[in-house]
């Protein structure tokens, strides 16, 4: 068992917090033609291999029994307390408006500020748009509904436009269909 960091965004942070985040995908990283001696994860016992029967992705970002620490966007307040970006409103005419800290980047969030720890349970490789309606829901997103509660947009479609705005400027959207680790997770009480 290893204890590993893992970036979140304010809104996938609320939805841990809430409950309904249960999952992550994240881009596989390719060798080329490199033998990383790993035969990998995959729920259909599919293995991704190169042109010459090596396998050709790195090992997985985590192993199921895993703890991760969340970082998230943080601050210190005044009394030099840890803040966290996703306890705060959206916006200036919220009760505390985010102008009142001074965010940092959830990238140089340290270990000792981490409020939020997750085990994980199981990892595998996918193309990202295998995931299903239940996945997409598992992964923090909740269909748009209209104002009488039809559903104008499934769980799935509200994923599918997250992953193009994190990962489309990257080469990785949506159309390209990239193979994901996906990790699946649960929160450990404090």
């Amino acid at each position: 068992m290893m204890e590993r960091p893992i970036l979140f965004g304010t809104p996938m942070v609320r939805a841990i917090r809430e409950g309904r985040k249960t999952q992550t995908r994240r881009v596989v990283k390719f060798l080329g033609n490199r033998n990383p001696n790993w035969t990998g994860y995959a729920k259909d016992g599919l293995q991704l291999y190169n042109g010459r029967n090596e396998p050709c992705i790195t090992k997985p970002p985590c192993q199921p029994g895993d703890l991760l620490w969340v970082r998230e966007t943080w601050g210190k307040d005044d009394n030099g307390e840890y803040v966290y970006r996703a306890n705060y409103g959206l916006t200036e005419d919220d009760s505390f408006p985010p102008s009142m800290f001074r965010w940092k980047p959830s990238i140089h969030m340290p270990k000792a500020a981490a409020r939020i720890w997750l085990k994980v349970n199981a990892v595998w490789v996918d193309k990202v748009q295998n995931i299903s309606e239940d996945e997409a829901r598992a992964e923090g997103c909740l269909p748009l509904l209209d104002r009488y509660g039809v559903v104008m947009i499934a769980a799935r479609g509200v994923y599918h436009a997250r992953w193009d705005q994190g990962y489309a400027r990257r080469g990785y959207g949506w159309g390209a269909n990239p193979w994901v680790w996906v990790i699946e997770f649960e929160v450990l009480k404090p």
